[in-house]
């Protein structure tokens, strides 16, 4: 069975850092895209970063370009999204996603692209 497990969430200052990791199982992992999502409240879950696992090709959506970095860990089927200087805008709850087949820079940020889904883990900034 296909399982994402995220973790690494909680609360933090504005400046400050966290480091979310997305556990894979179940899947042939080198197959795949990663992508993480995050909802904020009242809005629209949204595309924040994606790595195509077999190339190490990374995505980022712009505003968060410069201060994430998304990694695999290949040998442990994990993703990394090492987020850096963190603002009040970054409060969300992030999504881990998974896409066999990668996926291309269309559609790296659809939600569509991606059939498995971790359950989330919450970030918290304070200003």
């Amino acid at each position: 069975e296909e399982r994402l497990v995220e973790s690494g969430g909680g609360l933090v200052q504005a400046g400050e850092s966290l480091r979310l990791s997305c556990a894979a199982s179940g899947l042939t992992f080198n197959d795949y895209a990663i992508g993480w999502f995050r909802q904020a409240p009242g809005k629209e879950r949204e595309g924040v970063s994606s790595i195509v696992i077999a190339f190490g090709t990374t995505y980022y959506t712009d505003s968060v370009k410069g201060r994430f970095t998304i990694t695999s860990d290949n040998a442990k089927n994990t993703v990394v999204l090492q987020m850096n200087n963190l603002t009040p805008e970054d409060t969300a709850v992030y999504y881990c996603a998974a896409s066999e087949g990668g996926t291309e820079p269309h559609n790296a940020f659809r939600q569509s692209t991606y059939q498995y889904w971790g359950q989330g883990t919450q970030v918290t900034v304070s200003s």
